[in-house]
């Protein structure tokens, strides 16, 4: 049986598939909008798995498998055998030969990739400590909608060094664009567990407005990340010079957007003026999700797709 292809961090896509992945994204989006029934995955089951708490990954990945003529189903680890003490490769071995992709949303990489080392089908990252692969290719898809092509164009991250910043980094060198980094003393990347493998595409700032000044993308995300919540008052202490506000996007490229990938604490990572503001596309973001991945779902099982 051949190996299945899986999404564990952004970097297992190569930059051609990720283009023909936008190019879907760009063509299932417009037959949703114009009422255009599109069921390629007529049949198939979607299997998702949380063990980390969710609003956008649920419910962009639960419509859009319904949207594609198939079907989702919702695993909570407090309410399977993964919670009783199940070991990982065995739930793997049972759950693939019931569905034909998994989405897993959990806490340390390590899970996911045993998962997958034992699964029969695709398996998809929905997050993790480490990576949040999706969030990242709904974000470069809103780009390329709003601006254009990524390649060549600065991103200013501001804030925690955490998931969703490793995978914009990884992001960077498949699709050749640069990151502009600034997070506070102690918050730093590390290239290792962002899983990089050189540094030509991203710079680090102690400065946050230096790293802003040119972007073309600004982004952020909250200051304390789930799993987190005991240094939470620390992190307030810690980034609160690295709030994105009105005047941080000032010294950004005139035309800048700017992203988060929400939930969004306004007035702490971010001026509700930002967020709220004309540059700010986060609503086209969130709703982003549901349309990349369904081209995903889509690539994974049936390859590419030209319709």
């Amino acid at each position: 049986m051949q190996s299945p292809k899986h999404f564990l961090q952004f970097k297992d896509l190569s930059r051609n598939e990720l283009d023909h992945l936008f190019e879907r994204t760009r063509w299932i989006k417009q037959q949703f909008k114009a009422y255009k029934p599109y069921h390629p995955l007529f049949d198939r089951t979607l299997v998702m798995i949380f063990e980390k708490q969710s609003t956008r990954t649920r419910l962009s990945f639960e419509a859009g498998m319904h949207q594609l003529g198939g079907s989702a189903i919702f695993l909570s680890t407090r309410d399977s055998q993964l919670g009783r003490g199940e070991p990982v490769e065995d739930a793997a071995q049972v759950i693939s030969r019931m569905c034909d992709i998994v989405m897993i949303r959990t806490f340390e990489q390590d899970i996911i990739e045993r998962f997958a080392a034992h699964s029969r089908v695709p398996v998809v990252n929905g997050l993790t400590n480490e990576y949040h692969p999706c969030q990242i290719l709904a974000d470069i898809y809103t780009y390329i909608e709003h601006r254009g092509p990524i390649q060549g164009k600065t991103v200013a991250w501001i804030g925690d060094s955490n998931n969703v910043c490793n995978t914009w980094l990884q992001a960077a060198e498949v699709l050749d664009f640069n990151v502009h980094v600034s997070t506070p003393p102690g918050y730093e990347v590390e290239p290792e567990r962002a899983g990089l493998y050189g540094t030509d595409h991203y710079e680090e700032f102690s400065d946050p407005m230096e790293a802003a000044r040119g972007a073309h993308l600004v982004t952020t995300d909250v200051w304390t990340s789930m799993g987190f919540e005991a240094e939470n008052e620390e992190r307030k202490r810690d980034f609160e010079d690295w709030q994105v506000d009105v005047e941080m996007m000032k010294h950004a490229a005139r035309d800048a957007l700017f992203m988060h990938c929400l939930p969004a604490h306004r007035e702490e990572e971010v001026e509700a003026a930002v967020i709220d503001g004309p540059q700010s596309v986060v609503w086209d973001e969130a709703e982003n999700r549901l349309h990349t991945q369904k081209a995903l779902m889509e690539y994974l099982l049936l390859g590419k797709v030209n319709a």
